[in-house]
């Protein structure tokens, strides 16, 4: 896979991921564990794509 194509793949999982918080924010008895934990995939994502974007 092409280093274009991992940072669109990645791309399209945070976006995803963004959505997911965001409606799970919403919620009055939202899982703050959950959150959580998908907030610091989306940061991994977002530093994998900037070091990508680094070396491409």
């Amino acid at each position: 896979m092409s280093i274009e194509a991992r940072i669109r793949q990645l791309g399209t999982r945070h976006r995803l991921l963004d959505e997911t918080i965001q409606r799970e924010m919403t919620h009055p008895s939202s899982d703050t564990l959950r959150l959580r934990e998908m907030k610091q995939q989306k940061l991994r994502i977002k530093e994998e794509i900037a070091s990508l974007e680094a070396r491409a």
